[in-house]
C-alpha cells in the first residue's frame, strides 16, 4: 500500500470538508459542523496574509485516506512556538495500516524543523483506542488541565 502525505491545496476544500464531516460523525458531533468549502478556502488558503491553520492529506493507493489540521501556538514558559493538532482522522477502511502514525510523525517532524517546543492535541475521554495509540507513541495525557471554551452566544456577548 503506497502511502504519501502532502500539504492540502485550495482545490482540496471539498475533500477537507468531507473529512471534517466524517470526523464529526465519528465523534457524534455532526450538528456542530457549520464549516463550508468557501470558509475553508478563506482560512486555510487566504488570498492575502497568512493562513490561520494548515492541513495535510494522507493517501493510500492514491485514494484519500486521512487528514490532519494544525496550527501554531506559543508557549511562554518555553519561549518557543508549539504545534497544535486540531483534527486527525483516518477513514475506517484505512485504519490499522499505520496512516495515523504516519500523519503524527509527519507533524512531529515539521514541529522539530520549525523549532517548536511541543506538540499538543485533545482526545475525547471515551476514545480509548486513540488514547492507547497516543500513549504508545509516548504522548503524555495532561490530567490536571481542563479545556475551557467560549463559543457562539457566550463569545458573542463580548463583541
Amino acid at each position: 500500500m503506497p502511502l504519501f502525505i502532502r500539504p492540502a491545496a485550495p482545490a482540496d476544500a471539498a475533500l477537507i470538508l468531507d473529512f471534517i464531516r466524517a470526523l464529526a460523525d465519528f465523534e457524534k458531533l455532526s450538528p456542530e459542523v457549520t464549516a463550508t468549502e468557501a470558509q475553508l478556502r478563506a482560512t486555510l488558503f487566504p488570498a492575502s496574509g497568512s493562513p490561520v491553520a494548515h492541513c495535510v492529506l494522507a493517501f493510500a493507493d492514491d485514494a484519500p485516506a486521512g487528514f490532519a489540521i494544525f496550527f501554531y501556538n506559543y508557549s511562554s514558559f518555553l519561549a518557543k512556538p508549539g504545534l497544535y493538532l486540531e483534527d486527525l482522522f483516518v477513514k475506517p477502511e484505512f485504519r490499522g495500516r499505520g496512516l495515523g502514525k504516519a500523519l503524527l510523525l509527519h507533524l512531529a517532524k515539521l514541529a522539530n524543523e520549525l523549532g517548536c517546543g511541543r506538540m499538543e492535541w485533545s482526545v475525547l475521554d471515551w476514545n480509548q483506542p486513540a488514547i492507547e495509540f497516543y500513549e504508545r507513541l509516548g504522548a503524555r495525557r495532561m490530567h490536571e488541565w481542563q479545556v475551557c471554551r467560549l463559543a457562539g452566544p457566550a463569545l458573542e456577548r463580548f463583541a
